[in-house]
């Protein structure tokens, strides 16, 4: 720096050249050291960091260097400098070191608000922290909170190590007990092996049996010498029984390897046992008390892989009778297996009492696998053989099995029963003959030859179908009055919950905003965590619920944020479920801009039913108090509005002919709106399946085609949000790979046109079906209790659930389906037809769909299920290639003939009928024809 400045003030000019100098210096090294950090993200000193520690006349400016030992500290961790800083704190005493928590503290919550574009500088001094700070605590409370801490926790290894270096000195008693603070948080000991283990040797404490140190030391023993580490290992005999009891099995022992595999740990257990390293009276008792507990099949499958191998002695087997009648009754269907093969060989020895064994199969003849059923009336023939004694105990628990869903079962009961009822009293006879009773009426001659008169009388009433009550149309209760009120709400209710809740809640929201702004915005304060509304990127993809309105209430958003989500459209490649929740997400927006203000001073589409449909009438009214407020209707919650508005209601044209009267732009779109009447229209049509699975064409979802018909008034008048409603997007299939929070309001934002919503969502619930995915059929229940017409979108929603894979899925499709029935709206024809070919392409499995039918039937709805099946069969049995599993579909549809007293024919059942076979195909097919033959005195309800 030699120009003009420096000549005219001399000397001094050039020292403050040179201070400017040093300062650029001093700038530009910072601004290095900070860049080296973020794209190292490690304390490794290298070449850069060399240079960035040198100042301009080459001496070192690292802050290591020079200063008091603490500042030296401090320095080293905020430069990221875990490895150094062991050496740092040994030459601080406990003032010092008391001295230089305060700063650490301070350090900690800076970097906690360091946004995402230092994290791996923040991650550096997070671990220099870690250490530093576990050094400088006194208490073992206050250490093993450092140590703990969700932001500083460390998944490194060598952090454990510089961790115990620093706590060296530490006495015993104090490092036990920080070992075992820790070892009781479960995120902390999964994370902090290493560090615990070091702790509890060096103070010689008791092992800490915790399930997060227990899943940690599972993880870290888990190699191809397992069984020589676990000999080896100290902790062995402590650690395993608590493994074995706990609720959630860790993930290295479920592992999924053959016995022979030296990660097999059951393998490795029973070793053990054997060589005396672990008491085999404890591994027992811990493995059947965990089976008894019971759980999911995947925490279950460990113990019991060790009971098998541990092979329980006779005396052992014995000594646990109760237990093992416990678990065939309730356990998992593995568990059960197993113990009843454990009595079964007590019953062959001799070792298990009559009344043991009735208990016994009282509790498995009530469980639906058929495999198990099937075992437990045999083992009872068997014994009943040995010890014709026994049968006064063992005839009334066979009875059970008179009211097993599956014909073919109750027969063996019954054939069971007949072979020994002569060794019976009167008593129990006629015991036996009331159970009878509940036998399908297939098996009622044979049970009338066995009993006689003790059988009652077959009643002779007519068939009645039984189906769920009509679904209520429920008012939704006015929002809420009072700020307080208003928050308990948000805070129960601010994300996605029940729609008719969360839009009560929202239409609150916008009333109060305006009549007590300022209460209502501390509060909002006061009960929500609002500092991350304020990120740019908190509400990039996401509203989350009633969020991103409170954040306009706040004034948190930028402006170009909330017009960019009120103006947002719709692409014409645009996923249906994407398109659906953007009807609610530019609502929010549109709330969000104008909350608070006199522009929107309540919600003209918060629904008056639950189903989210809105009185015609009450929608007059709300637009009159706009007019009287002079207020233009906001464009999103007006057309929502209109797409609520009950257009099929009895008041439609009255409110019409008020709402034109109105003299209002909205008053007239309402009025021609209400006169129109029609629904939004779709067609579903599907693209044929391709040869196989790699051609892209084979899933239901990748031929889904569904064409959305012209509406002008909509994609002419509606905001952007709305105007893919009137045929803007492309009809193509469309595989998306998500599953939105929103799904619940998708039949609420169009309650009248339930067949368009079916429409848009038949991918999901196609993936339900052919895919194995679960959790789709979410929407059906609200799909079966809106509004509008019934039609090919909606039978094809309730076959892809009926034929989900998930069990719970089958059960909501179930319950739409007898709603429907209930409501009169259901096409049973019409969804017979789409289940045909369904089942005849392999998309819907027939064992699937009995299963669903045989729930729905056993509700009362027997002529229901039988018109949904009766035009399904002829084509099923007409097939070129015998459709697998058919047996259990035609088990269902004798079973419902038989009960409702249907007649008539089924194509082609006749000839499979007379096929000379003990199938299940051809067993059911007999059952089904004769059943169809004698007929009943009574046609099916006018329901079904």
């Amino acid at each position: 720096m030699t120009g003009s400045a420096g000549a005219t003030v001399g000397g001094a000019g050039t020292e403050v050249g040179n201070s400017l100098v040093n300062r650029v210096v001093d700038s530009m090294m910072t601004k290095v050291r900070s860049a080296v950090a973020r794209g190292a993200g490690n304390d490794t000193a290298t070449a850069s960091d060399a240079a960035a520690r040198t100042g301009a006349d080459g001496d070192r400016t690292d802050g290591t260097e020079g200063g008091t030992p603490v500042e030296q500290l401090l320095a080293a961790v905020r430069a990221g400098r875990a490895h150094k800083v062991p050496a740092l704190l040994e030459a601080l005493d406990a003032a010092a070191r008391k001295a230089a928590l305060g700063p650490l503290k301070s350090l900690r919550s800076e970097v906690r608000a360091w946004d995402w574009k230092r994290w791996n500088e923040a991650t550096a001094v997070r671990r220099a922290l870690y250490v530093a700070g576990a050094g400088c605590q006194t208490g073992a409370a206050a250490t093993a909170t450092w140590l703990g801490g969700r932001d500083l926790l460390s998944w490194r290894s060598e952090d454990g190590t510089l961790v115990l270096s620093v706590l060296a000195d530490r006495d015993p008693v104090w490092t036990a007990d920080v070992a075992q603070r820790l070892a009781a948080r479960p995120a902390v000991a999964e994370n902090s092996y290493g560090l615990i283990r070091g702790l509890v040797e060096r103070s010689g404490c008791a092992v800490p049996a915790t399930d997060g140190y227990v899943l940690a030391w599972t993880r870290e023993i888990t190699d191809a010498r397992l069984l020589e580490r676990l000999r080896e290992d100290s902790h062995t005999r402590v650690l395993v029984p608590h493994a074995l009891a706990m609720a959630e099995t860790p993930d290295r022992l479920t592992w999924s390897v053959g016995p022979e595999a030296p990660t097999h740990w059951p393998t490795a257990l029973a070793t053990l046992v054997t060589e005396g390293v672990l008491d085999r009276a404890q591994v027992v008792d811990l493995c059947v008390s965990r089976l008894l507990r019971g759980g999911r099949a995947r925490d279950l499958r460990f113990p019991l892989e060790v009971l098998r191998l541990v092979e329980p002695s006779a005396a052992e087997r014995r000594e646990r009778v109760p237990d093992w009648i416990g678990m065939a009754a309730d356990a998992p269907s593995p568990v059960a297996g197993y113990a009843q093969e454990v009595l079964a060989g007590l019953a062959a020895e001799g070792g298990l009492s009559a009344g043991a064994l009735a208990e016994m199969t009282g509790g498995v003849l009530f469980r639906t696998e058929k495999k198990l059923v099937r075992a437990q009336l045999t083992l009872v023939g068997k014994v009943l053989a040995r010890e014709p004694g026994a049968v006064e105990e063992l005839l009334p628990a066979v009875a059970e099995a008179f009211g097993h869903e599956d014909t073919t079962i109750q027969e063996r009961a019954l054939k069971l029963v007949g072979r020994h009822a002569a060794g019976v009293d009167a008593s129990v006879r006629r015991e036996l003959a009331e159970q009878a009773g509940l036998l399908s009426p297939v098996h009622r001659p044979a049970a009338v030859a066995l009993f006689g008169k003790d059988l009652e009388a077959e009643p002779g009433a007519p068939y009645e179908e039984i189906l769920p009550p009509v679904p209520e149309r429920e008012r939704v209760a006015p929002p809420a009055t009072t700020v307080e009120a208003l928050v308990e709400e948000l805070v129960a209710r601010g994300q996605y919950q029940n729609p008719a809740a969360f839009e009560r809640t929202l239409d609150g929201l916008v009333r109060l905003a305006r009549r007590d702004r300022a209460g209502l915005e501390a509060a909002v304060r006061e009960a929500f965590p609002t500092e991350h509304w304020a990120h740019q990127h908190y509400f990039t993809h996401h509203t989350h619920g009633a969020e991103v309105v409170l954040a306009g209430l706040l004034g948190l958003l930028p402006g170009w944020r909330v017009d960019s989500g009120r103006a947002k459209g719709n692409d014409r490649k645009a996923c249906h479920h994407e398109a659906l929740s953007g009807i609610l997400d530019a609502r929010l927006w549109e709330a969000a801009a104008l909350i608070g203000t006199d522009a929107l001073p309540f919600l003209l589409a918060a629904p008056t039913l639950h189903t989210g449909e809105i009185d015609p009438v009450v929608l007059v009214e709300r637009l009159r108090g706009y007019r009287d407020a002079d207020v233009e209707p906001a464009p999103a919650d007006f057309a929502q509005a209109l797409l609520r508005v009950g257009r099929r209601d009895a008041s439609a044209g009255r409110a019409a002919e008020d709402a034109e009267a109105l003299g209002t732009r909205a008053g007239r779109r309402l009025a021609a709106w209400l006169r129109a009447g029609e629904p939004l229209g779709t067609r579903v049509r599907f693209l044929a399946r391709g040869k196989d699975r790699a051609s892209r064409k084979w899933w239901l979802t990748d031929r889904i085609v569904v064409e959305i018909d012209e509406a002008s008034v909509v994609r002419e008048e509606f905001p952007a949000a709305f105007r893919w409603l009137g045929g803007e997007l492309r009809a193509a299939p469309r595989r998306c790979f998500h599953w939105l929070d929103t799904r619940a309001h998708w039949a609420a934002a169009l309650p009248l046109d339930r067949e368009f919503v079916a429409a848009c969502v038949l991918s999901s619930l196609a993936s339900g079906a052919d895919a194995d995915q679960r959790g789709v059929t979410e929407p059906l229940t609200a799909l079966a209790e809106a509004g509008g017409p019934v039609g090919r979108a909606v039978d094809l929603a309730v076959a892809f659930g009926l034929g989900c894979q998930d069990a719970d899925d089958r059960l909501r499709a179930v319950d739409a389906l007898l709603v429907l029935a209930s409501r009169g709206d259901l096409g049973a024809r019409r969804l017979g037809t789409e289940l045909a070919w369904l089942v005849l392409e392999g998309s819907v499995k027939p064992n699937r769909l009995a299963d669903a039918l045989r729930t729905a039937a056993a509700t009362g709805a027997y002529g229901t299920v039988w018109a949904v099946l009766e035009p399904m069969l002829p084509e099923l049995l007409g097939a070129e290639k015998p459709v697998r599993g058919l047996g259990e579909v035609l088990a269902v549809a004798a079973d419902c003939v038989e009960r409702c007293g249907a007649r008539g024919e089924v194509a082609g059942l006749d000839a499979m009928a007379s096929a000379r076979s003990s199938s299940q195909f051809v067993v059911q097919a007999k059952r089904l024809s004769g059943a169809l033959r004698q007929g009943a005195d009574q046609a099916l309800t006018e329901t079904a």
